[in-house]
């Protein structure tokens, strides 16, 4: 009896029919040769260099190995983690199947079909479990120079909207908490953006209760002495909703020449001031008297609650309806700006930021978060957001008129990351030849030329 061969009797090679076309028989295989899906990770991988995010990350944690030893750099075990973060595998586990993948392998400068492949599951899930309290502490403030870095001079002005947002946990895990408002035990994780340019500043997890106003102005503090560093002249605006509009994050920003605009949950006082409820009085017999649906006004007023040291400029937007009145207030140190400018076009743009949000966490999976140490989650979260830096990059080097470059991160992903291409090594030179019929074959020789002249 005739042995079968290894070649006979792999499965990649195992024909499969499709119904025939114009009388042709169709059959596939898996046997294309070296292939990868995710032709893409070259970009992130170009991207990645230029900002050097992962080296900056590695450099923060003490690496005890012997180097006679190592085959994976610690800047190559984070690299692979992020870059298959960006591609959507969310999971250390996915690096097992990404090992051999040709395209990660280029991406992290390696050969596609000879020595050692990318780092496995167990090592990748031991690194994350490895920084200490003061190594992740160094991580985040790496994390804040990056940002910094990545504006070519010193901006006159930035405005960040600090926000805090649900993140289920998996578990009785470190910091886990019971949050009555949302009905789970969750992790409430502080994210920090430049809304007007899209770029994430500071990522922290923490346990699922509303911060106190003494945590939330710590976390702003040292935020800003990070900041600081960089950018000593720049004039800076916080911005938040009612958890973050307290008496001790008011008072630092006004000691430290920082702007703030927060929501100011409503009371008693605010409800009988007499100039609000003027306007709101007006406001409901215009709407009654023209018949509106709604009808919306504006107006301002000067108040100081108990807890607070002096009188601040509070805005109200009055909004009568057929459903009732709706009032809501916002507190800022601005004293230029109509009531309608402040809230309106001041205020409301923090929206921005609960989309940004989404995407860290719809997009790519930040909400992870299912170790059992709160320093691994952490590290998961930092992580998470290297990510997101590199398909912002991707984003900022598509032109302006493209439709592409307001485009989500998953669409970013599925039209440019998730191309597929054929890897061929020769003696002398790699080709990767992709798809000649790929839709989006313009712009992605538009962000690879970009990439390659960038400044660092």
């Amino acid at each position: 009896m005739p042995q079968t061969t290894p070649a006979a009797s792999d499965d990649s090679r195992t024909r499969f029919g499709f119904p025939a076309i114009a009388r042709k028989k169709v059959s596939a295989a898996f046997d294309g040769g070296r292939m990868t899906c995710d032709g893409g990770v070259l970009l992130l991988s170009q991207a990645e260099r230029l900002m050097g995010i992962c080296e900056r990350l590695a450099a923060c944690i003490a690496d005890p190995r012997d180097p006679s030893r190592i085959v994976h750099s610690l800047t190559d075990i984070l690299r692979a983690r992020v870059l298959a973060i960006a591609c959507g595998y969310e999971d250390a586990d996915d690096l097992d199947t990404l090992r051999d993948d040709p395209g990660f392998r280029l991406a992290l400068g390696k050969l596609p079909g000879s020595g050692a492949g990318l780092a496995s599951q167990p090592t990748m899930s031991r690194w994350e479990n490895a920084p200490t309290t003061r190594e992740l502490a160094r991580m985040m403030v790496a994390m804040v120079d990056v940002y910094c870095a990545s504006y070519p001079a010193a901006p006159a002005a930035v405005t960040l909207d600090i926000d805090d947002t649900c993140d289920v946990v998996h578990g009785y895990q470190q910091l886990s908490f019971w949050n009555g408002h949302h009905g789970e035990r969750c992790f409430l994780p502080i994210h920090v953006y430049d809304t007007a340019t899209g770029r994430p500043v500071a990522m922290l997890l923490r346990t699922g209760k509303t911060p106190s106003g003494a945590e939330a102005a710590g976390h702003i503090r040292r935020l800003i002495r990070h900041i600081r560093r960089h950018w000593p002249d720049t004039h800076i605006t916080i911005r938040g909703d009612g958890h973050y509009g307290r008496p001790e994050v008011m008072t630092f920003c006004e000691a430290h020449g920082i702007d703030y605009v927060f929501g100011l949950p409503t009371n008693a006082a605010l409800r009988t001031d007499p100039e609000i409820v003027k306007v709101a009085d007006a406001c409901a017999v215009k709407r009654a008297e023209g018949n509106h649906v709604v009808l919306r006004n504006y107006t301002q007023t000067r108040y100081g609650a108990k807890s607070w040291n002096c009188q601040r400029r509070v805005v109200a937007r009055i909004e009568a309806s057929i459903l009732g009145m709706d009032i809501r207030y916002v507190v800022t140190s601005l004293e230029e700006g109509s009531a309608e400018h402040i809230y309106d076009t001041l205020y409301c743009a923090r929206g921005r930021a609960e989309n940004l949000i989404k995407l860290h966490k719809a997009q790519l999976a930040s909400d992870r978060t299912s170790c059992r140490s709160a320093n691994a989650n952490q590290m998961r979260l930092i992580l998470h957001t290297a990510a997101f830096w590199l398909m912002w990059r991707i984003q900022q080097a598509i032109p302006k008129a493209k439709a592409l470059a307001s485009a989500e991160f998953a669409t970013l992903r599925l039209r440019l990351l998730k191309v597929a291409a054929r890897v061929i090594e020769s003696a002398s030179r790699i080709r990767v030849a992709f798809a000649s019929a790929c839709p989006d074959a313009a712009v992605f020789r538009t962000i690879a030329a970009a990439l390659r002249s960038a400044p660092t």
